[in-house]
């Protein structure tokens, strides 16, 4: 368990700044998370994804942070889409177990904005990954998690899987010049540590992907790089030696157009905008 200590500065101190940590619905039972459809990059991690409604037929999804972009950091209020990419990674079975490579020949969907994302389309659909390694994609939840959910964080990039439960939601998470909204807070049990950017938040009960994780206070620094500090509707900042957060994904399906597609100008779609 690590150290959480708690900070306090006023907004002004703050006007000139902003931790990154480099099938169908089951049934509504508690189960155990494993490795299974995780992917390991060359520096983070990430899982095999589908939407609620995707088809078998559908290019297969690669979901990461938007900091593990193969292009770098992604300047704050930029987003990206449909640009192309040579990104691979290395499938894992359950038991972490190394299936095959995976690539990547689109960005769908990428910003550091609002959350942290990256969101690839695979040259290969999902029938086929699960016909060659049988692995079914994880389902990204549509709708959000409550405060008190079980939940697992598997990281392929070390083979290792953190279980704990939401602590709480921030309202605004800022970290150097990123700032994120409604940001997950996780209970002390979920110490992630710089590997696991990227790793899917597995709801413990649904087996549905709930968030992803993204950043945690290394030092216990005030929203410095690797310190994500929270802000107050008044300005207060507090940050939290320690403390792990993730980022919500249920964004994406408010986002989807009938063709399973993301389209910014859906109605009531969350995704940070260009």
């Amino acid at each position: 368990m690590r150290l959480r200590r708690a900070l306090t500065l006023g907004a002004a101190v703050l006007a000139s700044v902003g931790g990154l940590l480099v099938g169908p619905a089951p049934a509504q039972a508690a189960r155990a998370v494993t490795l299974a459809a995780t992917i390991k990059l060359s520096n983070c991690s990430a899982s095999l994804v589908r939407y609620p409604n995707s088809a078998s037929t559908d290019r297969a999804m690669m979901l990461t942070n938007g900091h593990c972009y193969e292009g770098g950091f992604i300047a704050a209020g930029q987003v990206l889409q449909n640009r192309s990419s040579s990104r691979s990674g290395t499938l894992l079975n359950s038991s972490g177990g190394s299936l095959g490579t995976v690539r990547a020949d689109r960005v769908l969907y990428a910003t550091m904005t609002g959350t942290d994302v990256t969101l690839y389309r695979l040259t290969s659909t999902y029938s086929t990954l699960q016909s060659r390694y049988g692995v079914a994609a994880l389902t990204l939840s549509s709708t959000r998690a409550a405060a008190g959910t079980s939940m697992s964080i598997p990281s392929s990039y070390w083979r290792r899987i953190w279980n704990c439960k939401i602590d709480t939601f921030v309202d605004t998470l800022r970290e150097d010049q990123w700032t994120w909204h409604d940001s997950i807070r996780y209970d002390t049990a979920c110490d992630t540590i710089h590997g696991t950017s990227g790793s899917p938040i597995v709801d413990g009960t649904t087996g549905r992907i709930i968030g992803i994780n993204n950043t945690g206070n290394d030092d216990g620094e005030m929203c410095t790089l690797n310190n994500p500090c929270e802000v107050a509707a008044d300005g207060t900042t507090r940050a939290y030696q320690g403390q792990s957060y993730g980022e919500q994904t249920y964004w994406f399906t408010t986002c989807l157009n009938g063709s399973r597609t993301i389209d910014l100008t859906v109605p009531g779609c969350l995704l940070t905008k260009p």
